[in-house]
């Protein structure tokens, strides 16, 4: 029998590194104003050669996980939350191209207090205009999802893409199917007890995947809009967008072949994986 673990309640922030330029240190300075706790960063870095994860190493409260290969997002973050001991029983993980409001990890904190159930906690993230970016939504079922996949681009405005998005709900503190991965507050005790992110999604749909796999536990998606960070977006990702665009695509497929076993949902699958790689080639020559 496996022995429970339990946590204290420091707090600990893990942030995956690909080339993450000057935004890192622009994150960690905003960081230093978003809480009054003393929080332990971990830098998870994929073989970046720019010197910025060393730089911030260089922190008192900063220790750098070098991984030596671009292992993606999940699996990173992954082992840059086992470098954290077990006193840490609350983890942030986050994109280095975000700045944080004064305030915003207490605030995301707070909102934790009101929710024992809850397992990952998302602020109101907004670009660098104010947009708000629409980060809590719901789960993308079959329907849902092709339909956001194949007309997302040409028509945003349609009812798959709005109803999946949620994009016409207030900002008012709720449970949601899943939330972007870009910045969440886990429960340590919910991140471990699922194995954290599944480790096959390279990059894309492992928050979407998490989020499913939390709320089968028995765990709760809260979004938190008390809370607010800004995404500056794109920084590592734009380095590679063609790749990128193929790692999406794969993790889409993924995560609808896992939820959709069986002889009868074959030729559906089929069907899906020969649109998805038609909307790659279209997309990457367009580009």
């Amino acid at each position: 029998m496996t022995e429970q673990r339990t946590y204290g309640d420091r707090v600990g922030v893990v942030t995956v590194t690909y080339f993450p330029g000057e935004t890192l240190e622009k994150f960690l300075d905003t960081l230093d104003k978003a809480t009054d706790h003393e929080v332990r960063v971990v830098v998870a870095d994929n073989a970046s050669t720019d010197g910025a994860p060393e730089k911030a190493a260089e922190r008192e409260n900063v220790t750098l996980v070098s991984i030596g290969e671009n292992v993606g997002y999940g699996t990173a973050a992954n082992r840059g939350v086992a470098a954290l001991d077990d006193s840490y029983g609350w983890v942030v993980v986050v994109n280095p191209d975000l700045e944080w409001e004064p305030g915003s990890l207490d605030a995301l904190l707070e909102v934790a207090e009101r929710w024992p159930r809850g397992a990952a906690f998302g602020p109101l993230i907004h670009d660098l205009d104010g947009t708000v970016y629409p980060s809590a939504r719901l789960l993308p079922s079959f329907g849902r999802g092709i339909g956001h996949a194949v007309f997302s681009k040409v028509w945003p405005g349609n009812p798959w893409t709005r109803e999946y998005r949620q994009e016409n709900a207030a900002p008012a503190e709720r449970t949601s199917g899943w939330l972007s991965g870009s910045c969440q507050l886990f429960r340590r005790e919910a991140f471990d007890s699922v194995g954290g992110f599944d480790t096959r999604y390279f990059m894309y749909f492992e928050d979407v995947d998490l989020g499913d796999r939390l709320a089968k536990a028995g765990w709760q998606n809260v979004y938190a809009p008390s809370s607010s960070v800004m995404h500056i977006g794109g920084h590592s990702t734009a380095r590679a967008s063609a790749k990128m665009l193929r790692a999406h695509h794969a993790s889409a497929y993924r995560y609808l072949a896992d939820r959709h076993q069986g002889l009868l949902w074959k030729p559906v699958l089929a069907a899906v994986k020969l649109g998805l790689a038609l909307r790659v080639k279209l997309e990457t020559r367009k580009g």
